[in-house]
C-alpha cells in the first residue's frame, strides 16, 4: 500500500493553485512548470478534480483553473478521492475475500483499521494548513537568506608596509 504519483501530484497541484488563485486563474501550465508536474498528467487530474467540483475552469486569455470552495473547506482525503487513488492497505480490497480460498486473513482487521485512521488523518488536513505551512516555509527560508546577507564577511586583515616584527 502506498499513495501514488496521481495522489501526491493531485495534492502537490491544488496547493500550488490554492498559493496563487489570489492573482485570478492559475494556469496548468504554470502549474507545470513550477511543480515539475508533466502538463498533460495535470491537464488529467484537473479533469477529475473538475468533475469532483473542486476546481472550476476560465476559459479565454487571461484563463486557468479556481478552487470552488474555501481552502478549509477541502481536504486532502477529498482532492485523492477525486483523482480515483485508493488508499487500501488490505489485500482484498476491503470485500473480506482475503486469501485463495475466499476467507478473511488474519491480518483482515489491522490493515482495515489503518485504512480508517490513514483516511480519518487525511480528512483532517486541509489546503489552509498546507498553504500556511508552504508561507511559513517560505518566510523561514526567505529569513535565513537575509541572514546570510547582513552576516559580516570574515575580513582578513594584510599587515601594513612598514611594520616592523618583534622579535
Amino acid at each position: 500500500m502506498r499513495l501514488t504519483t496521481k495522489g501526491r501530484f493531485a495534492v502537490t497541484a491544488m496547493i500550488d493553485l490554492a498559493i496563487r488563485q489570489h492573482d485570478g486563474p492559475v494556469t496548468l501550465a504554470g502549474i507545470s512548470e513550477r511543480q515539475r508536474i508533466s502538463l498533460s498528467y495535470l491537464e488529467q487530474l484537473f479533469g477529475k478534480l473538475r468533475r469532483s467540483q473542486l476546481v472550476s475552469s476560465v476559459r479565454g486569455p487571461g484563463g486557468g483553473y479556481r478552487l470552488t470552495k474555501a481552502l478549509g473547506d477541502i481536504s486532502v482525503a477529498e482532492i485523492i478521492h477525486a483523482v480515483d487513488e485508493s488508499l487500501d492497505a488490505t489485500q482484498c480490497g476491503g470485500k473480506r475475500d482475503c486469501s485463495e480460498d475466499r476467507r478473511v486473513c488474519m491480518t483482515h482487521d489491522l490493515w482495515t483499521n489503518l485504512n480508517k485512521k490513514m483516511f480519518d488523518y487525511l480528512d483532517s488536513v486541509n489546503l489552509a494548513e498546507l498553504v500556511a505551512q508552504q508561507h511559513a516555509a517560505l518566510d523561514v527560508l526567505h529569513d535565513e537568506r537575509v541572514v546570510q546577507l547582513k552576516a559580516p564577511q570574515s575580513i582578513k586583515k594584510e599587515p601594513t608596509q612598514g611594520a616592523v616584527a618583534s622579535v
